[in-house]
């Protein structure tokens, strides 16, 4: 996977339209987990925009839009999905931790594992 393939998933997954129903946000937002692999190519595509970008001082402002999204609005939607009763996979919590170090991580140029 390349930057500019990288960017567009991470895009693609947070950025809702109807042109990408099972992006992440979206099957969240229904109470859906994620698809299998799903998580695991959001990490690849994370890992690689770091590498992309770790010397790179400014973000554009959609690839910055979509990491919040997948950082915050990823976690309030777990947290309320579970006070709605939703039973989210064993590990969901734990993958969206990950996501969330990764993208600090591109924000701060320093790679922090989770």
């Amino acid at each position: 996977m390349n930057y500019d393939t990288a960017r567009k998933v991470l895009i693609e997954q947070t950025i809702t339209n109807q042109d990408n129903p099972d992006a992440l946000l979206i099957r969240m937002q229904q109470g859906k987990p994620p698809i299998p692999g799903q998580v695991t190519s959001i990490l690849l595509a994370l890992k690689v925009t770091f590498e992309a970008l770790k010397e790179v001082t400014t973000l554009d402002r959609e690839l910055a839009y979509a990491l919040y999204l997948l950082s915050i609005r990823t976690q309030q939607l777990f947290a309320v999905g579970r006070k709605n009763g939703i039973d989210w996979p064993p590990v969901f919590k734990e993958d969206l931790l990950r996501i969330a170090a990764a993208c600090e991580s591109i924000f701060s140029g320093t790679w922090r594992n989770s």
